[in-house]
């Protein structure tokens, strides 16, 4: 899975400190729809970019381009792996878990550049 559309709006972020269920919940849900392709440590694989790049901050990469980017997929534009397609089987609660579990990692190990 990429995630890669933009959006410039809702640029909040989840918080820095969700419960442990919600963070293992998190986690579930990203090694099961997203680790293939963006590593099961967020740091991209030959299938998809790591998702510490500059480019996933929130100011450009807001949660609901990742919303967006996983129900609906999205054009390749920032880089040359190809489209992304949709995510099958997803809930929304899921998308929720995993947007914040993937910004979650993003504030305590900081972004790419």
């Amino acid at each position: 899975m990429m995630i890669t559309a933009c959006a410039a709006d809702d640029v909040t972020s989840s918080d820095d400190d969700p419960s442990l269920q919600d963070r293992a919940d998190g986690i579930a849900v990203y090694q099961a729809h997203c680790a293939s392709c963006h590593g099961s440590d967020l740091r991209g694989t030959d299938r998809g970019p790591s998702l510490f790049s500059i480019v996933y901050e929130p100011g450009h990469h807001s949660d609901t381009a990742f919303r967006l980017a996983i129900r609906n997929g999205t054009r390749q534009h920032h880089w040359r792996f190809g489209d992304m397609p949709p995510v099958d089987n997803i809930t929304d609660n899921e998308i929720e878990a995993v947007i914040a579990y993937i910004r979650n990692e993003q504030n305590r190990f900081g972004f790419e550049r």
